[in-house]
């Protein structure tokens, strides 16, 4: 998922050498969009680049922002609806990512070529519809089976739709449409926290909050996803005919870069999964629970174009090590600030980093993997999902068995600190991969 430029000079050769397959672009040495409309060789057509960008970022707003990522504002309202306990609601969590790791390893084979564009509508409608059926259950189980399949339908989404919108980008040589594209689910994330906000205001009779939330949901995603169909381009189809990739070959630099961000999935999603729950359980209000996620939204929202300011001097493993660090203390501050400003200041470093880490470490695995980027892309989204599945079950056991989470907050830490650790350990073979 993630392209974004590489500034420095010494990059170049490398990029020249790998652009073409993983969707890498500079700014030095090549023409602007105006002069060189498409790539040399290429089938691709005249698109809008501004609507295809605004397509990407409406589709993972629904996709994630609200098909992933809304179960964080509603979960403690479904606990107080529902009865539903930490351990339950990490299983719900759970299956959700089951489903993600499912849908990324099932994007690795070529089943897909040339109905990219279907697919990934049909996953937006499914994604739509997932989010009303949540409404109309309170069983732990059946909760468990439609948050398998959403969490299907938003792997489909994220994998299919970024290939279309990205390789637009690339064609254009645009530096602007990766930022907007994965600011979409900053952006998905603060409307959640709205929609959340607001639905129980409107006073629907006959409907508990939680059923209000994912009901509001489902309409806001609705309309997201009427406009994607209206916006999003067809699939790009190279020259080449659309070959099956290389089989991927697993270089020292790719296996680090894999296992971390494995972990990365495991230490970020305690938070992502609990954190208005935190606020709740510690009296933090309505009110600091609706901020602590729209802060999280919105910071991530901007995250991805901010911190492509450190790129020309750390380079992207470097940033994303810091991203990593930097994360890590957020986590420490969650468990350790007074009310309010713990989960205010959670939010906020959750969402500085997360899609940072997440956009950079995929591109990075996709550099590292020239000929084969979309299976680099989906194993380590695979990974990640591993990473995901496990994080809640823990999180919410050790929550049962301390009565908070502050435990298994502190156990992300560790995690992430020892993973921008490793990166940190291993960045020059990293960037001489890369060719740094």
């Amino acid at each position: 998922m993630g392209t974004l430029h590489r500034p420095q000079d010494s990059e170049n050769a490398g990029s020249q050498r790998s652009g073409a397959a993983d969707g890498i672009e500079t700014h030095q040495g090549r023409r602007h969009a105006r002069d060189e409309p498409r790539v040399a060789g290429s089938s691709l057509p005249s698109v809008n680049l501004a609507a295809t960008a605004v397509a990407g970022a409406v589709a993972m707003a629904v996709a994630m922002g609200f098909g992933r990522f809304s179960y964080t504002p509603i979960l403690p309202a479904m606990m107080t609806d529902a009865g539903l306990s930490p351990g339950d609601a990490g299983l719900i969590a759970s299956a959700n990512f089951i489903g993600y790791l499912a849908g990324a390893v099932l994007a690795a084979y070529g089943w897909a070529h040339g109905r990219e564009r279907l697919i990934g509508l049909a996953a937006l409608a499914a994604t739509t519809l997932l989010l009303a059926v949540m409404g109309l259950t309170s069983s732990v189980l059946a909760f468990c089976i439609i948050r398998f399949l959403a969490g299907l339908a938003s792997a489909f989404a994220m994998i299919f739709v970024s290939g279309i919108v990205l390789g637009q980008g690339l064609a254009a040589r645009s530096e602007h449409v990766p930022s907007v594209h994965f600011g979409g689910v900053g952006f998905g994330i603060a409307l959640s926290s709205i929609a959340v906000w607001v639905a129980p205001l409107a006073g629907v009779a006959g409907f508990s909050v939680s059923q209000a939330d994912w009901f509001t949901g489902a309409l806001v995603a609705l309309a997201g996803t009427i406009l994607v169909v209206a916006l999003l381009p067809g699939t790009h189809q190279s020259a080449n005919g659309g070959r099956p990739e290389a089989p991927l070959v697993w270089t020292r630099p790719l296996k680090v870069m894999t296992l971390t961000y494995g972990f990365f999935g495991f230490g970020y999603v305690i938070t992502a999964t609990f954190l208005v729950a935190m606020a709740r359980d510690a009296s933090g209000g309505h009110g600091v629970e609706f901020l602590a996620w729209l802060l999280t939204g919105i910071s991530a929202a901007l995250s991805v174009h901010l911190w492509r300011y450190a790129v020309p001097r750390f380079g992207l493993a470097g940033v994303y090590a810091a991203g990593l660090l930097v994360e890590a203390a957020g986590l420490v501050l969650t468990v350790s600030l007074p009310l309010p400003v713990a989960p205010l200041a959670g939010g906020l470093m959750l969402g500085a980093t997360f899609m940072m880490i997440t956009a950079y470490g995929l591109q990075i695995g996709r550099q590292l993997a020239p000929e084969s980027p979309r299976r680099a892309l989906a194993l380590m989204t695979a990974a990640f999902g591993v990473g995901q599945i496990v994080g809640p079950l823990v999180a919410g056991w050790l929550a049962e068995r301390t009565g908070s989470f502050a435990l298994p907050t502190l156990v992300a830490a560790v995690v992430l600190f020892c993973c921008g650790g490793m990166v940190a350990l291993e960045l020059r073979g990293i960037k001489a991969a890369l060719g740094r």
